[in-house]
């Protein structure tokens, strides 16, 4: 499933200028230099701090599939803070954000129009930036999938919907069943 928090990262992680690194051993040696020790990255993980040490010294070259998942997300949630904040700080005060979405719009609305729930996919959609700030104030605020979804659908309902106020009035977006959502910064 698709949630619009992982969206929000995939786009910010579309501005890293560097890739990640590719060996488990470089990726664990990042891991220990962020956190601060074998400790905390084996409480991280989930794995003994032995580990970790082993990792570190190339000892384990291969980890497990579910273990190597793990070590990239955070890694990924690490990578180029600074790259990734002025992104965060560009889409929201100058840029905005492309949102691609497909999914399941209902509407409340006057009586006698139209709310039932259809499949919809929404051409690329610009959102401008006081909509970005918004969803990447809440992300860093720690928002549940629920809130950052309910920001989302303010946002395409103000923007896509009723136009910028122009058609529409007191129309209420509701947004569910979430099939393919893109970002892009």
């Amino acid at each position: 499933m698709v949630t619009v928090g992982e969206g929000l990262d995939k786009a910010v992680q579309g501005a890293f200028t560097r890739p990640i690194p590719k060996s488990a051993g470089a990726r664990m040696r990042y891991l220990v230099k962020q956190c601060k020790g074998t400790t905390p990255v084996a409480e991280l993980l989930g794995i003994t701090q032995r580990t970790v040490e082993r990792y570190v010294k190339d000892q384990i070259k291969k980890p497990r599939k579910d273990l190597a998942t793990r070590i990239e997300r955070e890694v990924r949630k690490r990578w180029q803070p600074q790259i990734r904040a002025k992104a965060k700080q560009t889409a929201a005060t100058t840029a905005g954000i492309v949102i691609d979405v497909r999914a399941r719009f209902g509407f409340t609305a006057a009586p006698g129009t139209t709310d039932d729930a259809r499949l919809r996919h929404l051409p690329p959609l610009a959102l401008p930036p006081h909509h970005a700030a918004r969803l990447f104030e809440a992300q860093d605020a720690g928002a549940t999938e629920q809130q950052l979804r309910n920001i989302t659908a303010e946002a395409l309902g103000e923007v896509y919907f009723r136009d910028n106020g122009r058609r529409a009035h007191g129309l209420e977006v509701e947004f569910t069943d979430l099939e393919h959502l893109e970002f892009d910064l």
